[in-house]
């Protein structure tokens, strides 16, 4: 069989510490394969991971069944920096991103592909109903979901975006923006285009431990903030109102306690209060003005989002 120069659907996946969920995730593209019409590659990016995920996919692509393409990065960049290789070395007509860790059910790439082919839209979002989490987990993603909506980004699904699937041509359109420190799933949604959402139940982790730290939910929660919002300056400027206002207030009861001589100390109190309030909202400002601050410096570095150390390409030759 002729290689298949440009597939009706390519299947983006990311890799970090999967390697017991390698040979599911293969047999199901597997299956998967046959059923889509015009042809299906894969193409898994190696996002610096320390276990054996890169060898044993280098060692089962040859005879996986469908071509692929598997991409080694220098070292862990972070997931989406790793998704956007996977989407600028995509061949597809439709690209579909689906995590390694078999959460999502792989068969939404097919739900994808019907959804965008015939151009009625541009991406297509995986909404959850429902996950078969654990309850911190699943509080956690609701906690942040909801106040992303509320604050930052009202036309995000209640339940979020894990994965997706657009067209070549809107593909196009996202990898031209290289802005570091950001949130891809936002990006998708600045950048406008018709959409369509396909409902799924997310699945239990079946094959190790999340890498997804407390730590870096957090880091994931400030650049969805600070790429796409000014909620931080807008709350610092309300701060900062209602400091002036304090200010006033108690500057009046200093004067009155000094008239009636009410305070022996005169102005004690009143000073080491203001001392301790405005140094704390002085404290804030600079961390909500310099996290802004880095992150335009981050920008205008024009650094690489990611850097590639080895990339392969596995032709399907039954």
């Amino acid at each position: 069989m002729q290689p298949v120069l440009k597939p009706a659907l390519s299947i983006v996946v990311p890799v970090y510490c999967n390697a017991g969920s390698i040979p599911q995730l293969l047999a199901a593209l597997r299956r998967l394969a046959p059923q889509v019409e015009g042809g299906l590659e894969a193409v898994f990016v190696i996002d610096g991971s320390p276990d054996a995920s890169h060898a044993l996919l280098r060692e089962a692509l040859p005879s996986a069944g469908f071509p692929a393409r598997l991409v080694e990065l220098t070292r862990n960049f972070g997931a989406f920096p790793a998704i956007r290789v996977g989407l600028e070395r995509a061949r597809g007509e439709v690209i579909a991103v689906l995590a390694a860790d078999m959460q999502e059910p792989p068969e939404l790439a097919l739900e994808f592909l019907a959804a965008l082919r015939g151009g009625a839209a541009d991406v297509c979002f995986g909404v959850r109903e429902g996950r078969d989490d654990p309850l911190a987990g699943r509080l956690l993603s609701t906690a942040f979901w909801s106040m992303y909506r509320r604050f930052v980004m009202s036309d995000i699904p209640r339940g979020g975006v894990d994965v997706f699937a657009l067209t070549a041509d809107f593909r196009d359109r996202l990898v031209t923006l290289r802005e570091a420190h950001t949130n891809l799933v936002a990006q998708l949604f600045w950048l406008g285009g018709r959409r369509v959402f396909v409902p799924y139940a997310r699945l239990r982790r079946a094959h190790g431990r999340s890498a997804w730290t407390l730590r870096k939910k957090v880091a994931y929660f400030l650049d969805s903030v600070f790429a796409f919002s000014d909620l931080p300056v807008r709350i610092l400027l309300m701060t900062g109102g209602l400091a002036l206002v304090t200010a006033a207030l108690l500057a009046a009861v200093v004067i009155v306690a000094r008239i009636s001589g009410w305070v022996t100390v005169p102005g004690y109190a009143a000073t080491v209060f203001t001392i301790l309030f405005f140094g704390a909202i002085n404290s804030l400002g600079l961390g909500v003005v310099g996290s802004y601050a880095w992150r335009a410096f981050e920008n205008t570095k024009a650094r690489p989002l990611a850097l590639v150390h080895s990339e392969e390409t596995f032709e399907d030759d039954r």
